[in-house]
């Protein structure tokens, strides 16, 4: 062997001690995980980084985005700390939904600790919606007519007991002084069917999402927004609805996107996941891409991030043990 080929087979092993065994980054053939079938919240929020991303030139080839579904994320979730625990070119979506099954005992064995949460990108907030005909003009109103007579006042929404929609169902009917198990709830398989039987007279409250709210209303549905589940009110078209708050209710469901990744993955690689994320969150491309999937501003990356879900999953259990829900101890 000649000292040429030996100089140059220690500078291609440093080379790759360097970028790592196959020569790639974090940023190199990228994948999000969607725990859920096409179409959905998950999918979602994979192509609206994959699409970011892409148009940032923050990467060379599109993000590919591959789905998992089973238990509104648990699958992905188990695959992930299980299997793919260092994976670090590879990022999981998860929304307020996930956080509010891990509190319910509903990954497994797993915790909120098992993984690293990498970045919220977006937020949803509940909205307390009524027939644009109903007789409720506020807030006050709806909740006085519910503690006079809980059997009078029907609340509908998307999911089934134990869901984001009836979590802010019950949470109102505790607001308003009354038992939750004396609420009478109609579970619909989604938005469209309780939007459709709120306008029916069938029932007479909707639990919803803000955002879906709005573009029922863009779509011709006949509702009103009586109040945003928010700290302060929100942009654009929901501006002139008071939060809950304002009228005296201390009613908060903020519903956030993002992403994590595996509990395994270096620093080195998760520092550059979030320093791309709070690049690209901080440009007006971004805010448009996000507005155009119906998500209200919020960007927080790692330990804020970290300290912000845990802060969540703490308190969907205190409203897990107070409505009687199945929670891991």
């Amino acid at each position: 062997m000649t000292l040429r080929t030996t100089a140059l087979g220690l500078a291609l092993a440093c080379a790759a001690a360097a970028t790592g065994a196959t020569g790639a980054g974090p940023l190199d053939k990228t994948e999000c995980i969607a725990g859920a079938k096409p179409g959905g919240g998950f999918d979602l929020t994979c192509k609206l980084v994959q699409t970011a991303l892409l148009d940032g030139k923050y990467i060379a080839d599109p993000m590919r985005v591959t789905y998992m579904p089973g238990g509104i994320g648990a699958v992905a979730y188990n695959a992930v700390v299980a299997q793919r625990p260092a994976d670090g070119n590879t990022i999981v979506a998860f929304s307020g939904g996930s956080l509010l099954n891990l509190a319910q005992g509903k990954f497994g064995r797993y915790s909120e600790s098992d993984v690293r949460w990498l970045a919220g990108v977006g937020a949803d907030f509940g909205a307390i919606v009524v027939a644009k005909d109903s007789p409720f003009q506020s807030l006050k109103e709806l909740m006085a007519a519910v503690k006079a007579d809980p059997a009078k006042v029907v609340f509908g929404a998307g999911g089934t007991v134990g869901s984001q929609d009836w979590m802010k169902a019950a949470l109102t009917a505790k607001a308003a002084g009354i038992d939750h198990k004396t609420m009478r709830f109609v579970a619909f398989e989604g938005g469209g069917e309780a939007v459709t039987a709120l306008q029916g007279g069938h029932v007479h409250v909707y639990s919803g999402d803000a955002s879906e709210a709005v573009a029922q209303m863009a779509a011709g549905s006949k509702i009103r927004v009586l109040a945003v589940m928010s700290d302060k009110r929100l942009p654009g078209e929901l501006s002139g609805i008071p939060t809950a708050r304002e009228q005296g209710f201390d009613l908060d469901w903020p519903i956030i996107r993002g992403y994590y990744m595996g509990p395994k993955v270096s620093d080195a690689d998760f520092k550059v996941w979030t320093d791309t994320f709070d690049k690209l969150m901080a440009t007006k491309e971004f805010e448009t891409l996000r507005a155009e999937r119906g998500l209200f501003p919020f960007a927080m990356t790692g330990p804020a991030l970290d300290a912000y879900v845990k802060r969540q999953v703490g308190e969907y259990r205190k409203f897990a043990d107070v409505f009687g829900l199945n929670v891991a101890k």
